[in-house]
């Protein structure tokens, strides 16, 4: 399959998250889309890890891990930002009866 394809799907993916970030008010979809464009840096990444890499006079092929351990630390990150700002959002819920983020901007005053 070729890279291009993968490519556009992550664009895609990534687009999709962005335009859900901005427009969205339910602070659960915006980390939902944060979520979305998290997943598809990891796409590439893995996708770019798999391609064959050019052999350097003197050196062996590289086996392209570095993308995947880069995925590996990505997903630990947005594990942990996932608890974190779930227990931020139920905090506030249980402050304010809503998930709104306009709301968080009145909190403000």
């Amino acid at each position: 399959m070729p890279i291009n394809y993968f490519i556009f799907l992550a664009i895609a993916l990534f687009c999709i998250g962005v335009v859900g970030v901005l427009t969205r008010r339910n602070v659960i979809i915006v980390f939902m889309c944060i979520e979305l464009m998290l997943n598809a840096v990891n796409l590439l990444l893995v996708a770019f890890s798999k391609m064959p890499h050019p052999v350097v006079a003197g050196q062996p092929a590289g086996t392209g891990v570095e993308g995947q351990l880069f995925v590996f630390f990505i997903m630990v990150v947005a594990a942990a930002e996932v608890s974190v700002g779930l227990a931020i959002i139920v905090m506030m819920y249980r402050n304010t009866h809503s998930v709104d983020v306009n709301f968080l901007n009145r909190l403000k005053h």
